[in-house]
């Protein structure tokens, strides 16, 4: 992939250019795709036939603090990690939680189990998300301060 501001080669994971510092899709001088100079109001490279008005690649980041609140206040059903995109950690933790819950009647201790396991699971999580040790969304993008 070429940055479309700088037509430097990068990483399709990257976030910014190393050269030019800009988000490598932002740019509209040329294609991502080959490299080719582009006209920065066209719908198609001219060079390689593709298509310039492709969908975000990574859309907007996402908040490194709203991800750390949610983790602490309502983390336990996997919603920071559903914010964040990692859809099977969320449901996993939210699974667990609903175990709890729905053991609650039959037995207090398994219930108690399941939920502080994923209460301090979610916890430990929104820590390491607001000290920057979890410092990506699933798609790979930073997260923004």
């Amino acid at each position: 992939m070429y940055c479309r501001n700088c037509r430097m080669e990068v990483s399709e994971m990257a976030y910014a250019c190393p050269n030019c510092g800009w988000h490598p899709t932002m740019g509209r001088n040329y294609c991502y795709y080959c490299g080719g100079a582009t006209n920065p109001y066209a719908v198609v490279c001219v060079t390689c036939g593709v298509s310039l008005q492709q969908p975000e690649a990574y859309g907007e980041p996402k908040s490194k603090l709203i991800a750390g609140l949610l983790g602490i206040f309502i983390g336990y059903l996997g919603i920071h990690n559903f914010y964040l995109g990692f859809t099977s950690k969320g449901g996993i933790q939210l699974g667990l939680s609903l175990l709890g819950f729905v053991l609650i009647p039959f037995t207090w201790g398994f219930s108690m189990l399941f939920l502080s396991a994923a209460g301090l699971w979610a916890f430990i999580e929104a820590i390491m998300i607001l000290t920057g040790n979890i410092s990506t969304d699933a798609r790979g993008v930073r997260l923004k301060d």
